[in-house]
């Protein structure tokens, strides 16, 4: 299999890899993070104007003919300058939505707002009491003549402080956790009935409560099919979980890269440490954990247009992969930088923070062990029949 990237996603790669050296170093993104906002719009269009935000969406709809592979390549840069902007939220999440099941309306117009970065689009389906599972929604889409009545709360919206609209599930029928009667729905920041409690998460970044009371909406806000909307959600969550597993790579190349470097230059017992014999194993864990996971990802990307199955096993097995090994790379990387490690000015913690924040999204190591194991005994009954 030809694992080499096209023309067009190399330059993707250098194009990216030189605007976060040269403009989102390490002090740089402190005091983004520290600031007010939260991140740069400023940087925002930089990204828009390189084509990083029309990258993933095909020719017709209005993008660069690219695909999983080429948010994988945006997101692994992402994942060394532990970029906070939310691309993951907005164009995988909000824009895979739309590039799946929107309408032409839809598309006409929010895709090309999405692309251009004047939209902005987060991803509300994470509840206080559902944990992981898409289908545990308190809140309710009720139907009211024509349209629908939005009620609920969403909790962890990453991305939603800078957000001009969510994509909200919510249940239109059924009961709770039933796979039917779920639906998505287009909603606006600013519609009548919706407020935010906005604050910054542990790897800097920004994240809101939201909260939905009476939002009323029109069929047009609807997104694919009343109450058949949880294998796109699925759909969507997974390719969301593939570009996390992408940046999670990135960081845990830059993590082990200056776990190495650092050992060269700190001396004890008048010898640089990485002289000892039991750091050059750590190190060489650290490295042999990293390679695994970029190609457990690659797998998981490459799978994503396959049946259901196959594409969910593939996830999940990357997810599980790349929660156990970044746990490992950011416990080492710590650990070999001694206390400094956990400090707010060495950059190593930082990415530890944001690997370990990567294993919570979308479903945790236990979580996907579970649905992996799950999605082979049933594969296991079928064969049997």
């Amino acid at each position: 299999m030809d694992f080499n990237f096209t023309e067009e996603q190399s330059m993707i790669r250098d194009s990216l890899a030189r605007l976060i050296r040269e403009q989102y170093d390490f002090e740089t993104r402190r005091s983004v993070v520290e600031s007010d906002a939260g991140w740069r719009p400023e940087m925002w269009a930089q990204f828009a104007e390189l084509g990083l935000l029309m990258a993933p969406f095909s020719e017709e709809d209005g993008g660069l003919g690219g695909g999983a592979i080429d948010a994988m390549v945006v997101m692994e840069e992402f994942g060394k300058g532990l970029v906070v902007e939310p691309f993951v939220p907005s164009v995988v999440c909000g824009g895979g939505f739309l590039k799946h099941a929107g309408s032409v309306a839809q598309k006409e117009e929010y895709l090309a707002g999405i692309m251009s970065g004047e939209q902005i689009f987060a991803f509300a389906w994470a509840e206080p009491k559902g944990r992981y599972n898409y289908a545990d929604l308190e809140t309710t889409a009720r139907k009211d003549g024509a349209g629908f009545v939005l009620n609920g709360h969403k909790a962890v919206v990453i991305g939603a402080p800078w957000a001009s609209h969510f994509v909200v599930t919510a249940r239109t029928a059924g009961d709770r956790r039933d796979r039917a009667g779920v639906s998505a729905f287009i909603v606006a920041k600013d519609a009548a009935g919706v407020t935010t409690r906005d604050y910054p998460t542990v790897d800097g970044r920004r994240a809101s409560e939201v909260y939905f009371e009476n939002v009323a909406l029109s069929s047009e806000h609807l997104i694919g099919e009343v109450d058949g909307a949880l294998s796109l959600v699925e759909r969507v969550g997974d390719e969301a979980t593939a570009a996390l597993c992408a940046e999670a790579c990135g960081a845990m190349g830059v993590a082990h890269a200056q776990t190495v470097e650092y050992s060269r230059t700190r001396k004890q017992f008048g010898v640089p440490i990485g002289k000892f014999q039991v750091l050059q194993h750590r190190m060489v864990d650290m490295f042999m954990e990293h390679e695994q996971s970029i190609s457990m990802t690659y797998m998981a990307t490459l799978k994503l247009d396959e049946p259901e199955i196959e594409r969910k096993k593939a996830v999940s097995a990357a997810k599980v992969r790349i929660g156990q090994a970044g746990r490992l790379v950011g416990q080492q990387a710590v650990q070999i930088h001694g206390g400094m490690g956990m400090t707010e000015e060495l950059a190593v913690g930082h990415y530890f923070k944001r690997i370990t924040m990567v294993d919570s999204e979308f479903g945790n190591v236990d979580y996907h062990l579970k649905r992996y194991t799950d999605l082979c005994a049933a594969e296991m009954a079928v064969a049997a029949e």
